[in-house]
């Protein structure tokens, strides 16, 4: 059964509104295969909104700038709330940019997305690379974007730059987490019957391949200290594994 941290209070629920709608731009494909919007995310520190629009689309929008579209009278410490020490650099090192909208063209569908923010503290699990390509030992806030052909793109929040194409499994990415330890290790779930892992602060290097499902994964996540992953397939499958 689901249940819910302590500070929310499980009676509000029931007496919840909605407090607006993000439309999408209305196209001459909206009849068409591909228009579906699959997923959204919040990034970890509230910062951020990410929204599949259909037709490999995704918006990154700033959360504040969305409730002040919205009209709604929220305390601005709430809004900005969250670990202080998140996605002050982007990838090359520089100072955070102010939030802004961007516009992504993934290159085909997308069926899932999921935030990524590093802490310099964790340091990536393999120690025999001196040498990497971007600096995520930096404050960072990422984006990563499943797709429809089994790719798996990583983006710059902050900048919409693509910083890795990570090509290895064979059927759509149904399903993406990160581990919530800052290590930004990401598992990524897919209709090839596999889970795969990568370290992004090793270039995006794949760790491992979990094989226990027999039929598609939909869906996985990591327990709050990350010792642990979950994942769900058809079948009803469910599959733990022990983190190390």
């Amino acid at each position: 059964m689901a249940s819910f941290p302590p500070f929310v209070n499980e009676n509000d629920i029931a007496t919840s509104q909605s407090i607006g709608d993000l439309i999408n731009r209305a196209t001459p494909f909206d009849k068409k295969y591909g228009c579906e919007n699959w997923t959204v995310a919040f990034a970890p520190d509230g910062s951020f909104f990410a929204w599949s629009q259909g037709h490999r689309i995704v918006k990154l929008v700033p959360w504040a700038q969305c409730l002040n579209n919205f009209a709604v009278d929220v305390d601005q410490n709430i809004i900005n709330s969250g670990n202080p020490k998140l996605s002050r650099q982007n990838s090359d090192g520089g100072q955070k940019m102010k939030p802004c909208e961007h516009t992504i063209d993934c290159g085909d569908l997308v069926w899932s997305l999921a935030f990524g923010s590093s802490v310099p503290e964790k340091q990536s699990r393999c120690v025999n690379i001196e040498w990497h390509r971007f600096k995520f030992g930096q404050d960072q806030l990422l984006l990563a974007t499943g797709l429809n052909n089994g790719r798996i793109k990583i983006w710059d929040v902050y900048t919409g730059k693509l910083l890795l194409n990570l090509m290895d499994h064979t059927e759509v990415v149904r399903d993406l987490t990160f581990a919530p330890d800052g290590s930004l290790i990401l598992v990524s779930a897919s209709r090839d019957k596999t889970l795969r892992v990568w370290d992004l602060k090793d270039d995006g290097n794949m760790m491992k391949v979990l094989r226990g499902h027999q039929n598609w994964v939909y869906c996985s996540a990591f327990s709050p200290d990350s010792s642990i992953l979950c994942s769900v397939g058809a079948g009803k499958a469910v599959v733990a594994a022990i983190w190390v």
